[in-house]
């Protein structure tokens, strides 16, 4: 018997590492040649604004981010990278020649699609491209996950037609495993059909022809594609809701049809330690008792694990998830003032947070990368606001996971579309189709994100836009989530109903009066702009609601609005929304340009000042009614006074009694007090104060070309312009002496030589020790 050559075996095991060092290094090699290669062939179009994380968007590593953090498995397939594309007429059929390649996720439109050519309602938009099927995954379903895709999407697996869905803002998922082959290269094509601003559709800011407040459009996939292999039982979806009051979570689980009669178990945790544990059948509620919990809020915006198992008749598991939540609660209350405000956790918080439109100029709905999509949220905070409303626009989920994880809270629009309705008119009538795919549309975007603690409103209508049903909607967005807010709609056409009445007004601030059942908000206010050279997405026609040259004069207007914007606080004002995150297209008015490169403002300046909005606020003392309420008695003459008509010591009693407002015609908002025909008015009262206060604000509602103020022979505000339907606020900073102990005098001029004209006045103050 011969002996084993040791040494020869070993030298064979030692060449064949050798052999296999060498291949992984020649696969490693010609991996990175390849991604050199596609790397090569991509390239962004020109655009005209790009943002610096442009430059680490490569096709091989797009939007890498698992995209559902709420319902996390550990195996999936990212398919977003480059695809064959085409743009061909609606009607024709699936094309057999593509055009080029699109780099999924971004918008057709987009820069980083690397085309950036419209599409148009004339036209469809296709798909195509190949995936294989990791090995690991036989045996197992395998669905086809969308996060957004605008609008109407058909979708084909090796030639066979799965589905379609319409809606441009929902995630939407097939099973394709019965369309797969059982190996090789599978086929994907999708056609996608998007009517823009000729539809009737939910369609947000996006037209053909971008002006104004309207941006470019997006069509096609514009959030990540992805695959995932489920067993035959599996959860399909969760529902979340938290209940601090009774220190407990409720978790009911969607589940497939073969998990019948399964059970669930559901673990709740902080770090290591389990905080919470219950089993229930599933597709059933299952309350998890958590002890002593830690409450979700902006300034400590904790997070508990969940963990959700999946159980087959003899208790082995069969699937498992995990997610977040977070323990909150929104409500209205009152406060020690009686006014009804929000309440986050059991206590008034004031909610203040910019418009946040969500456009990127290189991805249009898209941000380049998740680092961009934080980054808005980072500054937000930095610059001290607690919230944000997502206008007519919803995020990936990964926007929500930022928000809950960095303690952003978010008013969330339902994207808008069909007609307007103007202030005054009644709600329109919509068409069976386009109410009933709102209505769907509207019940998705809840389904997806009800979870996200960060959301504690939903505002179905903006501005008039589309309204529709506005009692019968806002009672079922009530009834199908009860445990947030709802703004009915935000801004024009209140009709009475949801939980808070919301007024636009720009440049504001202003509010409704306070009511007994519904918060008062300023859902928008301000739009303050600052072009900046270099950082524009168009050389010439920008605008912001009003324009400033330099970042000190930004600043220094930004301030007086906030110094008035605090002054409602008193008044029962419970939130307020500053016009915008960003520069958006033609927009200035951003926090931000629209490159994200410069932040206009100074962060600590900002933070510094928005803390006094979030602290306790006091009653306010009322020194000189308004006639909002009751009519108030003024001295007034159309004729020009006297040099010394302003002063104290004025003889007016040759002047006309008349109660405020004074107007032509008469408001149909506000009673007639005075009618004012003429060019010019004067007018002046007397009023007696014990102490005078340390801060004084004006409470105007004016209509003119311009004002003089007076108190005391001393000139403390111009106006000019008009505060539309509402009443103005206006913090006297440097005035407040011109007060004295005992009886004052106010003395108003007035100028509108054409048009329709009005003006009301008044004085408050609000204890300032916290200011």
């Amino acid at each position: 018997m011969m002996k084993p050559n040791h040494s020869k075996t070993v030298c064979t095991i030692r060449n064949s590492k050798f052999q296999i060092r060498n291949l992984q290094w020649v696969l490693s090699a010609v991996v990175l040649c390849l991604c050199t290669s596609i790397q090569a062939q991509w390239t962004p179009a020109k655009g005209p604004l790009m943002t610096r994380w442009a430059q680490n968007v490569r096709p091989d590593n797009v939007h890498p981010e698992y995209p559902r953090p709420q319902m996390v498995r550990k195996d999936w397939l990212n398919l977003n990278g480059l695809w064959e594309y085409a743009i061909r007429p609606k009607d024709k059929p699936q094309p057999k020649t593509f055009d080029g390649q699109i780099l999924v996720p971004f918008p057709v439109e987009s820069a980083l699609s690397g085309v950036m050519k419209p599409v148009g309602e004339e036209n469809r938009l296709w798909y195509r491209r190949t995936f294989q099927i990791p090995n690991k995954w036989t045996h197992q379903r395998i669905l086809l996950h969308f996060g957004a895709v605008d609008w109407e999407t058909t979708i084909w697996v090796n030639g066979r037609q799965l589905g379609t869905h319409r809606g441009g803002y929902d995630p939407f998922t097939l099973d394709i495993s019965d369309a797969l082959k059982k190996s090789g290269p599978q086929k994907l094509v999708i056609a996608v059909w998007d009517p823009t601003d000729t539809g009737t559709q939910p369609r947000g800011k996006q037209v053909k022809e971008p002006r104004g407040i309207w941006y470019t459009a997006v069509t096609g996939i514009w959030q990540t594609v992805w695959l995932e292999p489920v067993p035959q039982a599996y959860i399909k979806s969760l529902n979340i809701a938290a209940d601090i009051d009774a220190d407990l979570l409720r978790v009911t689980t969607t589940c497939s049809n073969a998990a019948t009669g399964y059970s669930i178990e559901a673990e709740a945790k902080d770090g290591w330690w389990t905080k919470g544990k219950a089993t229930g059948k599933a597709g059933q509620e299952i309350i998890i008792p958590i002890k002593k919990p830690k409450l979700w809020s902006p300034d400590s915006p904790f997070l508990y694990d969940l963990k959700l198992t999946l159980k087959d008749h003899q208790g082995r598991k069969v699937d498992a998830v995990t997610s977040y939540f977070g323990m909150r609660k929104v409500s209205l209350g009152k406060d020690e003032n009686g006014s009804t405000r929000i309440f986050l956790n059991n206590k008034p918080l004031f909610m203040f947070g910019p418009l946040d439109q969500g456009w990127w100029p290189d991805g249009l709905y898209t941000a380049p990368t998740d680092d961009a999509l934080r980054y808005d949220i980072d500054v937000t905070k930095k610059l001290g606001y607690n919230m944000a409303r997502k206008h007519v626009k919803v995020e990936p989920a990964r926007w929500y996971y930022w928000c809950d994880k960095l303690g952003l809270m978010v008013w969330q629009d339902m994207p808008n579309g069909d007609r307007h309705v103007r202030p005054g008119e009644p709600d329109i009538k919509r068409s069976e189709e386009s109410a009933t795919q709102f209505e769907l549309e509207l019940k998705r975007l809840i389904d997806a994100f009800c979870n996200h603690p960060s959301i504690v409103m939903w505002v179905p209508f903006n501005e008039g836009w589309g309204q529709y049903d506005t009692r019968r909607i806002a009672e079922y967005v009530k009834k199908y989530d009860p445990t947030r807010l709802v703004n009915s709609a935000s801004g024009w056409a209140d009709r009475g109903v949801g939980d808070v009445h919301d007024v636009h007004m720009y440049p504001g601030p202003g509010m409704e009066p306070s009511g007994p059942k519904r918060a008062v908000v300023l859902g928008e206010f301000g739009g303050l702009g600052l072009p900046l050279k270099g950082h524009l997405w168009l050389d010439k026609g920008n605008w912001g609601y009003r324009t400033y040259q330099t970042k000190e004069g930004l600043t220094r207007h930004y301030q007086i609005l906030i110094d008035n914007l605090y002054g409602l606080l008193g008044l029962g004002l419970s939130a307020a929304i500053y016009t915008q995150t960003t520069d958006v297209e033609r927009e200035v008015n951003g926090l931000m340009t629209y490159d994200r490169e410069v932040v206009k403002f100074d962060f600590a300046k900002l933070t510094r000042l928005h803390s006094h909005l979030y602290t306790q606020t006091h009653p306010t003392r009322t020194l000189l009614p308004t006639s909002e309420f009751k009519p108030q008695m003024w001295r007034y003459t159309f004729e020009q006074p006297q040099n010394r008509w302003l002063t104290t010591s004025f003889n007016d009693s040759a002047w006309k009694n008349g109660n405020a407002p004074f107007a032509w015609p008469k408001p149909s908002f506000f009673p007639l007090g005075t009618p004012w025909k003429s060019q010019s008015i004067w007018f002046r009262r007397t009023f007696t104060i014990d102490e005078p206060p340390c801060d004084i604000w004006l409470k105007v509602y004016h209509n003119i070309d311009s004002a003089s103020v007076y108190i005391n022979g001393k000139l403390v505000a111009e106006l000019s312009g008009q505060t539309r339907r509402h009443y103005g606020h206006i913090k006297l900073t440097e005035h407040a002496d011109a007060l004295k102990p005992g009886e004052n005098t106010i003395a108003v001029h007035c100028k509108k030589p054409k048009g329709d004209r009005g003006i009301d006045i008044g004085i408050y103050s609000i204890d300032s020790q916290n200011r």
